[in-house]
């Protein structure tokens, strides 16, 4: 699985004008399944994320996580994020899941993140999205996993 975790001082996104998810401060979390993706792999996601200690302290430190800073997570489906940029200018795609897995992973790292965190919104999968942030710092990380053998 393929991720980029963004820290947000807000995040929206529509779908033909309209709103399907939105947040104040919080994470933006842009998910890729890829194909030997599993529901175990989900949940291993969202735990990383919901305990990534990317807040600032009262030092300014990054030592918060989601929960203790009462933030929301947003999270939008990205399947560019598998793109192969190796050869030509054209980016090929054929690492990322084929969209009835790709649907499902995602559903599963919702319905984790729902049952494992207070504030969570989302896109809609497979729709032209229109997704407005204002990063926080910038924050940007860049998250990979794959299953254990």
């Amino acid at each position: 699985m393929i991720a980029l975790l963004q820290r947000v001082a807000e995040a929206r996104v529509e779908v033909q004008g309209r709103v399907t998810g939105r947040i104040g401060r919080g994470l933006l979390l842009f998910v890729c399944a890829e194909p030997d993706d599993t529901d175990a792999i989900a949940d291993k996601l969202v735990d990383k994320v919901l305990r990534m200690r990317i807040f600032g302290d009262a030092a300014g430190k990054m030592n918060l996580d989601l929960a203790a800073v009462d933030g929301g997570l947003l999270v939008v489906s990205q399947f560019t994020l598998a793109a192969d940029t190796s050869s030509g200018n054209r980016p090929g795609f054929s690492r990322a899941a084929g969209p009835e897995l790709g649907r499902r992973i995602y559903e599963r790292v919702l319905a984790t993140a729902a049952v494992r965190h207070g504030e969570v919104a989302h896109g809609e999968f497979g729709a032209d999205m229109k997704v407005h942030l204002v990063n926080d710092g910038p924050v940007t990380i860049p998250l990979t996993l794959r299953a254990v053998s």
